[in-house]
C-alpha cells in the first residue's frame, strides 16, 4: 500500500534525523520542531515557482517540475504533523480516501497559488492557535491534496516523487547536510533535479537502488 509505505518512510526519516521522541516537539539537539511553520515556508517556495511577480519575468512559465517537488516537500511536513499526533496506522486511517482525487483538466497557476495560500493560511492558523484536533489534521491533509489536484500532480507521481525525495533527504543527512558540508549543486543542477532524472530514467526503482545511484553521482563531483 503506497500510503502506508510513505508514512513508514517518513516515520523512519524523522526517527533517524531528529532522534526518538521527536513527536514531543524537539529533536535530539534540543532544537524546537515546528512542522506547521515548515509547511508555511515551503508554500512560499512553491509560489515562487510560478510567475506571480508583477515586476519581474512577467511572461515566464511555471516551473512545474520544481513546483511539484515543493509539493512533495510539503507532503513530508504534512505527514510529520499528522505523525506527531498519531501513530502510522491511525495516520493512514485519518487520511482515509483523501488521496483519491482527479487532477484538474486545465492547469492554472493562479488557482495553484490560491489553493497553496489556503494551505499556508490553515497551517498558520493551527500554529498560532495551537490546534491539533482530528478535524484540524483532516483539514490540512484535504487542502494539501487540493493543491496536488490543481497542480496536476497525480497520486502515483506524488508517491514516486516522495520516495525519491525521502531517499534524497536521507542521503543529504548521511553526507553532511546538517553540518553544512553537503554539496547541493551537482554539475550545475540542484540535487533535486538529478534525483528526478534518475526516477524518470527507470520505470521501477527501489529506495536502495536510488540511494546507490545518488551515491555514484555524488562521488563523481
Amino acid at each position: 500500500m503506497a500510503l502506508e509505505e510513505m508514512f513508514e518512510l517518513q516515520k523512519r526519516l524523522n526517527d533517524e534525523t531528529n532522534g526518538l521522541n521527536w513527536e514531543l516537539g524537539k529533536n535530539k539537539f534540543d532544537k524546537e520542531i515546528n512542522w506547521l511553520r515548515c509547511i508555511h515556508m515551503e508554500v512560499a517556495e512553491l509560489i515562487d515557482s510560478t510567475p506571480w511577480k508583477h515586476w519581474k519575468n512577467i511572461g515566464s512559465d511555471c516551473d512545474m517540475q520544481n513546483l511539484q517537488i515543493e509539493l512533495v516537500d510539503i507532503w513530508h511536513f504534512v505527514m510529520s504533523f499528522v505523525l506527531q499526533e498519531k501513530n502510522v496506522p491511525k495516520s493512514i486511517a485519518l487520511v482515509g480516501t483523501s488521496y483519491n482525487y482527479e487532477i484538474a483538466k486545465d492547469i492554472d497557476y493562479k488557482k495553484i497559488i490560491t489553493e497553496s495560500e489556503k494551505l499556508s493560511y490553515i497551517a498558520l492558523t493551527l500554529q498560532v492557535n495551537n490546534i491539533t484536533t482530528d478535524e484540524a489534521l483532516k483539514e490540512i491533509v484535504n487542502q494539501f491534496f487540493s493543491c496536488c489536484r490543481e497542480s496536476g500532480l497525480t497520486y502515483e507521481w506524488l508517491n514516486k516523487l516522495y520516495i525519491g525525495k525521502n531517499c534524497l533527504n536521507k542521503f543529504r543527512q548521511d553526507h553532511g547536510y546538517k553540518e553544512g558540508t553537503y554539496i547541493k549543486i551537482w554539475n550545475g543542477d540542484e540535487d533535486n533535479v538529478c534525483m528526478v532524472n534518475l526516477l524518470q530514467s527507470q520505470e521501477n526503482i527501489s529506495f536502495d537502488e536510488l540511494y546507490s545511484s545518488l551515491e555514484k553521482s555524488y562521488n563523481k563531483l
